[in-house]
């Protein structure tokens, strides 16, 4: 049927356009939602009319038989009253209309056939409706922890690169600590060689005085 055909284009486009364009997955589920409802409504909409022509047809068909009953009756009220001539004209209008009956009782079986189908649809759109509203805060509880974990996952990155930058400062303080430790052992040489020189220095001169003033003593003491 043309009209069930035109509805599920509709919402499986709207489905289809929803999933190409999924850059935020919880807006995705609300449009979605919002989209489905609309198309529920005018589900709805042709449901009734169609649910309508049904009951058209119905009635339409149910007059028929009861007139084609009514020509029977007065059909054979007539030959009860020995005129032969009414009841032929009766049952001649029984003939057309039984005629009738068939494409009437064919439109009516149409009709119910394409009312089954549209309640068919209502009914599985307001299931899945209903289903997709269940399952939505269930869907946007499971991207609430992945976006989470999202997170988790950048910090922990950011972790390993602080360990990283810990690892570069430690060895770059371990170079500073060698180089003052170098420095100080080599002013300590320094201070070591400039001591010596003085104090060989001072024992020349002073060892020279001793000798001069022995010296001294001994003319002293021949003079004598």
């Amino acid at each position: 049927m043309g009209i069930l055909t035109r509805f599920k284009d509709i919402m499986s486009s709207n489905i289809n356009a929803l999933l190409d364009k999924a850059e935020d997955p919880e807006k995705m589920i609300d449009q979605c939602l919002r989209n489905l409802n609309t198309d529920l409504g005018k589900v709805k909409s042709e449901t009734a009319t169609i649910m309508a022509e049904e009951q058209r047809a119905k009635r339409v068909l149910d007059d028929c038989k009861e007139e084609i009953e009514k020509m029977q009756t007065y059909a054979v009220k007539a030959l009860e009253a020995n005129n032969e001539a009414d009841a032929k004209k009766f049952l001649e209008q029984k003939a057309l209309l039984t005629n009738k009956l068939t494409g009437l009782q064919e439109a009516y079986d149409l009709s119910h056939a394409n009312a089954v189908h549209m309640r068919e649809m209502h009914d599985k759109l307001v299931g899945d409706i209903n289903e997709l509203e269940s399952r939505k805060d269930m869907i946007k509880g499971k991207l609430s922890v992945a976006k989470a974990q999202e997170r988790i996952n950048k910090m922990t990155s950011s972790i390993a690169s602080a360990n990283d930058s810990m690892a570069s400062f430690n060895k770059y303080e371990e170079l500073a600590d060698k180089a003052i430790d170098k420095a100080n052992a080599m002013a300590e040489l320094n201070r070591s060689t400039s001591e010596s020189s003085i104090e060989d220095l001072t024992k020349k001169y002073s060892s020279g005085t001793d000798v001069d003033a022995e010296l001294a003593a001994l003319k002293a003491s021949l003079n004598k």
